[in-house]
């Protein structure tokens, strides 16, 4: 059997590749990785850290070979197999050799260096496109995922918080003791209230063996393409899960780097393409908040450990912010109206992540609606039968619905519409007051000429609309409401959204610290 130091200096050198150049290394807690021209390999450490356990060479390639298969689901080009690492009779190793096997390795693509999201979020790199190709990746692995259909989702999630409760109790000096205590009475609560939706989604099949570490560190941008990578292979158990929980961690990931409007973005372009979700709006709070004390106390061990960096100090921050992501947030409602190409959804994704409670408003698009009640892909172009008077009923019937039902959970909502016509401008007006809460009526107008160079250079969008419609809006417009505060957007976005929040109740906007 090989030494733990022996083969990770053998590796170290570059003997196990032939390599004419330094070989790069990352460790960390459970495994380390070499880095070698185009191909990175992957070893495990000899180590039982009680939740998983590393310390035979069969335990380590049980854990290799589930890392390619379950991997493979979200990258298959970039985990390539598992090889041998063997001894000949003369004591040399090698790679798949034909002597004595001593341990195992999995041989990976090395992507390039500035892939990860999590240096793409610090270099603000992470745009809106890349987020929505992330998002819809995310809604189709999720949905091929395997089911497996237990009752038992709020007991699941219980467990979670308990166990995260103890592990943050170890480190008193680090983690405050009264801060652990409090928010772990309020998410007991919030599981308790909750109890019957968590348990009635893993009946529908929402939870499933999903990734289980799905942070930004775990997602690269590979040929161009969002790529998770590294999931939780040591512990299938652990791994299934509520599938929006399996979401939270990169939402609560993006919320802690104070990336709040790319954390709403993802979370909202999820729910328009997972309709199955949109009655658990009200769980994101909760999920975020459990997935922000595993890194408190993650952190907080590895300061203990004596980790390089400000790790006592991150484990703190984390502790915070699973507070803060639980504080009660008034829900309200904003209705952004105005004829095609006067930039109301652009607008609602700039208030987004201001409004409601973590990660923000769920914004309710009618284009985006009436595309899913045609069944069809929200940048999919429909026929003009998809733009009768029925068929624009429907969408705002669909649209009033969905925004009660998110207000019923406490969780803002952006209604992003025309609303051409006085019975749609009531009809959204009744549900806040249905929800007894502060309802807002934003009017954008802009010059028929700016709305038509506005919709000639927007790229793939779930709006339909063309010059001709436009042209045709403004002839059919009857009314303006009166009771909206009209706003011309021709100014800048960034002047814009600061007009239309200074509109708000304060009570609704989420502050930048609590």
């Amino acid at each position: 059997m090989a030494d733990a130091s022996e083969l990770t200096e053998w590796l170290a050198s570059g003997e196990a590749f032939a390599a004419s150049g330094p070989v790069g290394r990352i460790d960390t807690h459970a495994a380390s990785i070499f880095l070698n021209g185009e191909t990175a390999w992957k070893i495990k450490r000899p180590v039982d850290l009680g939740y998983l356990d590393f310390s035979t060479p069969d335990k380590r390639r049980t854990a290799l070979e589930a890392e390619l298969r379950l991997n493979r689901r979200t990258a298959p080009d970039l985990y390539k197999t598992v090889h041998s690492v063997a001894r000949d009779q003369d004591g040399a190793l090698a790679i798949g050799g034909d002597g004595e096997v001593v341990d195992w390795i999995l041989e990976m693509r090395r992507f390039p260096d500035g892939a990860l999201w999590s240096d793409l979020a610090d270099s603000n790199a992470l745009n809106e496109a890349a987020l929505r190709n992330l998002a819809d990746a995310l809604v189709g692995f999720h949905s091929k995922a395997q089911i497996a259909w237990p009752g038992d989702g709020a007991a699941r999630i219980g467990q979670i918080v308990a166990g995260n409760a103890a592990a943050m109790a170890l480190y008193p000096d680090i983690l405050d003791p009264k801060s652990v205590s409090e928010l772990t009475e309020r998410l007991v609560r919030l599981i308790d209230h909750n109890s019957g939706l968590l348990d009635a989604r893993g009946k529908a099949g929402r939870i499933r063996h999903v990734h289980g570490d799905l942070h930004l560190a775990n997602i690269a941008t590979i040929d161009g393409v969002p790529t998770p990578f590294d999931c939780l292979e040591f512990d299938a158990e652990l791994a299934t899960t509520d599938i929006l929980y399996d979401l939270a961690f990169l939402l609560m990931d993006l919320w802690q780097r104070g990336l709040r409007r790319e954390a709403n973005m993802v979370f909202n372009r999820y729910l328009d393409l997972s309709p199955d979700d949109e009655g658990a709006v009200g769980l994101m709070p909760l999920f975020m908040s459990v997935r922000a004390c595993i890194r408190a106390h993650v952190s907080a061990a590895r300061a203990k450990r004596g980790g390089a960096g400000d790790a006592g100090e991150d484990a703190a921050h984390y502790l915070e912010l699973a507070c803060r992501l639980v504080i009660d947030e008034r829900p309200g409602l904003i209705a952004i109206g105005g004829l095609s190409g006067t930039g109301k959804s652009t607008l609602a994704r700039a208030l987004g992540a201001d409004f409601g409670k973590p990660p923000g408003a769920r914004i309710l698009r009618s284009d985006v609606l009436r595309k899913r009640l045609a069944g069809v892909f929200a940048e999919t172009p429909l026929p003009a039968s998809g733009y009768t008077a029925e068929a624009s009923r429907a969408t705002y019937m669909a649209l009033d619905g969905l925004a009660w039902a998110a207000l019923a959970t406490g969780q803002g909502v952006i209604a992003d519409a025309v609303f051409g016509m006085a019975e749609e401008r009531d009809a959204i007006e009744e549900v806040a007051g249905r929800a007894d809460c502060p309802f807002t009526g934003l009017w954008l107008e802009l010059p028929e000429v700016g709305r038509i160079a506005r919709v000639a250079e927007r790229p793939p969008d779930a709006s339909d609309a063309t010059a001709d419609v436009v042209r045709a809006q403004s002839q059919n417009l009857t009314s303006i409401p009166a009771n909206w505060a009209r706003l011309t957007s021709d100014a800048s976005l960034e002047t814009l959204a600061s007009t239309a929040r200074l509109l708000l109740d304060p009570l609704v906007l989420i502050a930048t610290e609590k």
